[in-house]
């Protein structure tokens, strides 16, 4: 059976497989993020050391990333405040390595490709995928394919309503200050109330606002997209109660007017640690 080589590249560290077709993994391998140089020659070397001869390799990678195959620097990270890593070239290594094709995607479109191939979304025909972590982006799968325009979706970067209880924090995106990132994301959490959204104590108001602006979020793409799933991914989205919190108020918000029932559309990721390295694997299937 043939084998494909993985990568999920993250700005703290790459982790590395080996896996099938069918989405079995084989093996892994976690590499520490230093310098480009030396994170991806480790993984060029630990798929060495593993006797790796793939027929494709597939890279789910953190961004900005240039996706225009006609582009002379398509494979590269573009702007990034990421260190040493702004303009470097994550796929021609591995490509002049192995001698074989290699496929590049962002890290949640990786994601949203896998749970609509293997997870959440199996055979629900579309699928959203939303990471609210230390950023928040989007991917859109439609019968199989992502949803591209001049680049890759930024889809926390949405301008959103304020919550009346939180007018007064500017936001901590800093190119847009209240977007969905801005006031959302992890950072931004901690920007305003000093800890983590599971951290809070009981009773607090932040999660009904980072619920309220979830579901506002949620709305909106139902309105561009009607997702059959939107699936709510990342650190943040795993404070206890927030998914159910964030379907009640889409409802309240969508007022029935959306094909999707947001109780029934909204849901959790159903592959856990798997999804970055699936997310990989179906970058390398659909090159």
């Amino acid at each position: 059976m043939a084998q494909f080589g993985l990568i999920e590249a993250g700005g703290t560290k790459f982790v590395a497989g080996i896996a099938d077709e069918e989405g079995t993994i084989y093996a892994r391998h976690r590499i520490p993020t230093t310098t480009p140089e030396e994170t991806l020659g480790a993984t060029i070397g630990w798929f060495r050391e593993q006797g790796l001869r793939p027929e494709a390799i597939g890279i789910a990678s953190f961004g900005p990333l240039d996706l225009n195959r006609a582009s002379p620097t398509w494979g590269h990270v573009t702007r990034t405040p990421k260190p040493h890593w702004s303009g470097a070239d994550l796929t021609g290594p591995f490509a002049r390595a192995f001698g074989c094709r290699v496929g590049l995607e962002t890290d949640v479109n990786g994601a949203a490709l896998a749970e609509a191939r293997w997870g959440a979304g199996k055979a629900a025909g579309s699928l959203l995928y939303l990471t609210i972590g230390t950023g928040v982006g989007g991917g859109f799968v439609s019968d199989g394919r992502l949803l591209h325009g001049l680049s890759h979706p930024e889809m926390g970067h949405i301008r959103m309503p304020r919550h009346p209880q939180d007018v007064d924090f500017a936001g901590h995106c800093p190119f847009h200050g209240d977007c969905l990132e801005g006031l959302a994301s992890g950072p931004a959490i901690i920007a305003r109330w000093g800890v983590s959204l599971s951290e809070l104590p009981e009773g607090h108001p932040g999660v009904e606002i980072i619920a309220w602006y979830l579901a506002q979020a949620a709305v909106t793409f139902q309105a561009i997209m009607d997702p059959a799933r939107l699936v709510m991914g990342g650190g943040v989205t795993a404070t206890p109660g927030l998914l159910d919190k964030v379907r009640t108020i889409a409802t309240q918000s969508g007022a029935g007017y959306f094909v999707g029932n947001p109780a029934e559309v909204i849901v959790a990721p159903a592959l856990g640690e798997n999804s970055g390295l699936l997310g990989a694997l179906a970058v390398a299937l659909g090159i």
